[in-house]
């Protein structure tokens, strides 16, 4: 962060590898809570107490992540969902292709506010009439959501600089605006099979939008 001038963070807890325990995030956000703010995971029925105590330590939402565990894994969220609504918290839900579809119902329901990973990672080959990205499209209008500009190479059917993706992140734009989307580094490339690094991707949103966007984009 500090190579490349970054001066603030959301960082996520992972669903693989530490699962539901958010201790090492949470430490992380101990290290500096003006810098840091932290998505965690949590159990499908976690209390209103339990994320009452994560909010204190600087936790601003969860993670559902259906790309992992498939959308029949948090059919009973809602009324999760509404705790988190009731605590002022985001629910961060990592969908693919059409997913989304199988949690519209209970983001309206609910009125919490959401934050989509990568872009809602849509099929490149189907378009962006594909009915998740539709869905997508359709929730940023409501106001209700942000997106996240980032996991191209989870989704493109390319390599760098995956060009496939540009007619989805322009849509998003469009339909959001620039103050409901957020530039993600989606650091660290885990699995990914070609080498990424930070500075590579964001080379990639320099030439993608202005000055003045990634201000917007990244502020």
């Amino acid at each position: 962060m500090n190579s490349y001038g970054v001066q603030h963070a959301l960082l996520v807890g992972p669903n693989s590898g530490y699962n539901s325990d958010n201790a090492c995030m949470c430490h992380a956000l101990t290290t500096n809570p003006q810098r840091f703010r932290g998505i965690a995971v949590v159990a499908n029925d976690a209390s209103s107490e339990q994320l009452f105590a994560l909010q204190k330590q600087g936790v601003v939402g969860v993670a559902f992540n259906s790309s992992l565990w498939g959308t029949a894994f948090y059919k009973d969220i809602e009324p999760l969902l509404h705790r988190l609504k009731e605590l002022n918290m985001w629910a961060q839900f990592q969908v693919e292709a059409d997913h989304l579809l199988d949690f519209s119902a209970i983001i309206e329901h609910s009125q919490v506010r959401v934050l989509i990973d990568h872009c809602g990672r849509p099929v490149p080959a189907k378009g962006v009439n594909q009915a998740g990205f539709a869905a997508l499209l359709e929730l940023g209008k409501t106001g209700q959501a942000v997106v996240k500009i980032s996991g191209y190479a989870k989704f493109s059917a390319l390599a760098y600089p995956f060009d496939d993706t540009t007619v989805f992140v322009e849509k998003l734009v469009d339909t959001f605006g620039l103050s409901n989307c957020m530039w993600a580094s989606d650091w660290p490339y885990l699995k990914a099979s070609p080498r990424l690094d930070y500075g590579t991707m964001l080379q990639l949103v320099a030439k993608q939008f202005s000055k003045s966007e990634r201000h917007q984009l990244c502020g």
